[in-house]
């Protein structure tokens, strides 16, 4: 089957808010077997409305909307989708229960704007929105589903899960599908490409392939749908086996979206604590772990130690060190991450310092060179990164994606 999804908002035109939805849904709907074939963003305009609806209806097994169905006036999306399937609004039961029992939870009134939100197309069939008041709402014609939701992201992931993908698998048949993500870090995407363009020509047709770059970092996503599934894994495990043939030096791990979320696993698995000590990266890296949950098993605590008076009285860095060699040096880089460790009693520990830019570089250190240092009981690592732009975001990327990666190769040498 084949999906559109549309996703409805003036503050999504105009850049004022990130369209994460569209994202989140094909992500959901290709993991349950479901092809995205056009994701749609249109004002909140009736005409634009109708226009985008009427284009995707005519050529998708399901179209699924996001937005315009909250309290407020420029909310418009149920009218011309009431219009379109030659329906009228009336207040549903289900929808209103569903309102009253949200209102009586918070302690509020029920007003008659928010009441208003029971008002659908008499055609659709309601599906519950135990996340909040905006219904969700159910078309079909001609053979084609059409699927209203509110664009309040966690409302529509939950619905997606718990409502809407289980009722799509029940109406059409899908494939199987399997995904298989291998994060390698150390060379740069073309560089990859090259090296293992033979592995690639040599896929089988179930199987698709996509580079997923990111500062300091590319994914490769292999895909594999069919309708067997021992068939699909089979297949996915004989293309790994091949692929750390020709690239294993430059694979970190597998099975991750992020190489935080390959630290957090690693840690947790083997009992090992950590600290962090961040200068350039500004707290980066202590946010990107504990924006994981079960993060206190392994993250003993971060220091942003973004002056030099900061490096010495919290961390221990030698004064003569910072007079000798600068803030931005290994020697600096070491001392932090040393001296976060003994002070957080981690059994390890990353340090970053570096000129993220755009500016405050000099010609012996540029904008863009970092220093970083990863450090246990008995031995400290430290790592020069040079990197060529002055723009400070991806500059602050590369080098959180650099200390992860110095990290887990860290950690497998220790196994080895």
């Amino acid at each position: 089957m084949n999906v559109t999804i549309i996703n409805i908002g003036d503050e999504l035109l105009l850049g004022q808010v990130v369209n994460t939805n569209a994202s989140t849904m094909a992500r959901m709907l290709a993991e349950a077997g479901m092809e995205v074939k056009r994701t749609m963003v249109v004002g909140d305009t009736y005409q634009d409305i109708w226009t985008a609806v009427d284009n995707a209806i005519h050529s998708s097994d399901a179209v699924l909307l996001t937005g315009g169905l909250g309290p407020t006036k420029d909310d418009i999306t149920k009218k011309p989708l009431c219009d379109y399937f030659g329906s009228r609004l009336v207040e549903n039961g289900v929808a209103l229960e569903n309102v009253r029992r949200l209102f009586a939870v918070r302690g509020f009134e029920l007003t008659p704007v928010n009441r208003a939100q029971a008002l659908v197309p008499e055609c659709c069939e309601v599906l519950n929105n135990d996340m909040g008041t905006a219904p969700c709402m159910w078309f079909e014609r001609g053979g084609t589903v059409l699927v209203s939701l509110p664009g309040v992201p966690f409302e529509m992931e939950w619905l997606m899960q718990n409502r809407v993908i289980p009722r799509l698998q029940q109406t059409f048949k899908t494939d199987i599908i399997l995904n298989k993500n291998i994060l390698t870090q150390g060379i740069g995407e073309s560089f990859l490409s090259d090296l293992i363009e033979p592995w690639e020509l040599a896929l089988p047709e179930c199987i698709r392939l996509a580079y997923l770059p990111v500062a300091g970092m590319t994914k490769l996503r292999l895909t594999a749908r069919g309708t067997q599934a021992p068939l699909l894994h089979q297949a996915i495990d004989d293309a790994v086996r091949e692929l750390y043939r020709m690239a294993g030096q430059y694979i970190v791990g597998e099975d991750c979206e992020t190489l935080a979320e390959l630290v957090h696993r690693r840690l947790t698995g083997r009992g090992l604590s950590l600290a962090t000590a961040e200068s350039c990266t500004g707290g980066t890296i202590a946010s990107q772990l504990t924006a994981q949950a079960g993060a206190s098993a392994y993250f003993r605590g971060g220091v942003v130690a973004y002056s030099n008076e900061v490096k010495e009285s919290v961390l221990g860095v030698r004064r003569e060190t910072l007079a000798a060699h600068g803030a931005v040096s290994e020697e600096t880089a070491r001392e932090m991450a040393e001296g976060v460790r003994q002070r957080l009693g981690a059994d390890y520990a990353i340090a970053t310092t570096g000129i993220a830019g755009p500016d405050g570089g000099t010609a012996e250190k540029p904008v863009g060179t970092v220093w970083i240092a990863v450090a246990d009981a008995t031995h400290t690592e430290a790592q020069l990164l040079n990197f060529p732009g002055r723009r400070r975001q991806q500059n602050i990327e590369r080098t959180v994606n650099q200390a992860f990666a110095m990290l887990i190769r860290e950690l497998c040498r220790k196994e080895s």
